[in-house]
């Protein structure tokens, strides 16, 4: 089920017409074409029924020729949207120094391109705090760290020039996208490095006070039967948390 407020035309995208699944075409592949494109890896397409790919792309209106910064960078959703953009669209694989530091992953050179046979896949490096891309984006994602910015292995950051600074690296009408799990209401922030979870009142009051509007939602990927109070690694929880997907745009 979805719910949109300035509507994202979910109707049009999952109704394109299928292009080849094979190599991208100029102007970059359909959403179900990308979907089930078979280069894609097993280990991606085996992840595609708890993620819900061609939903939540359709849900955002992604589309040959784009620029998309996906913050906190995965594999699997940037080789979905370097498909789905094209040659002509670009994906910031955005790595943040101080999360590859923490998580002891070496920080790739930037401007290299981390995925083969995704040239249009790019890596940009900044640090959170002063986050800045070498262009304007249409898109710019975090999927499932949101929360760990207030968490102490990221200094913590400083949040709202985090939120401002992504704002300012948006172009005017582009859109911030917050997937994270859910907390249960009114516990602001004090599961973020817990149960690594947070209140979802408290990401809009975030985005309101940085410039941004709510324009929608999905919920696509919420799990009713998800307690709230485990730590997201449990095994009764794990891949099926209930998460929240907001689209917030820089007017």
């Amino acid at each position: 089920m979805m719910r949109t407020i300035m509507g994202f035309a979910v109707a049009a995208a999952a109704g394109m017409t299928v292009a080849g699944a094979g190599a991208a075409a100029p102007a970059g592949l359909t959403i179900p074409a990308a979907v089930a494109d078979p280069s894609r890896p097993e280990a991606d397409r085996a992840l595609d029924a708890a993620r819900h790919p061609a939903e939540l792309l359709a849900f955002l209106h992604v589309h040959a020729g784009e620029t998309i910064a996906d913050v906190w960078p995965g594999d699997y959703w940037d080789r979905l949207f370097g498909a789905v953009v094209g040659p002509k669209g670009k994906v910031y694989a955005v790595h943040l120094p101080e999360a590859d530091t923490a998580e002891k992953v070496a920080t790739p050179a930037p401007g290299s391109t981390p995925l083969p046979g995704h040239a249009n896949v790019v890596v940009a490096v900044t640090p959170t705090n002063s986050f800045t891309l070498p262009t304007k984006a249409d898109i710019i994602w975090i999927r499932q760290n949101y929360h760990d910015l207030y968490d102490p292995f990221m200094g913590p950051a400083d949040v709202p020039a985090f939120n401002k600074a992504v704002f300012q690296a948006l172009k005017p009408g582009g859109r911030f996208v917050v997937i994270d799990h859910v907390a249960p209401a009114g516990s602001k922030l004090a599961a973020t490095n817990t149960t690594h979870r947070i209140d979802p009142a408290v990401v809009k009051a975030d985005m309101a006070a940085a410039g941004f509007s709510f324009v929608g939602e999905s919920d696509v990927l919420r799990n009713p039967a998800d307690p709230h109070d485990v730590k997201v690694f449990d095994p009764s929880v794990r891949g099926h948390t209930d998460q929240f997907v907001y689209v917030f745009k820089r007017p």
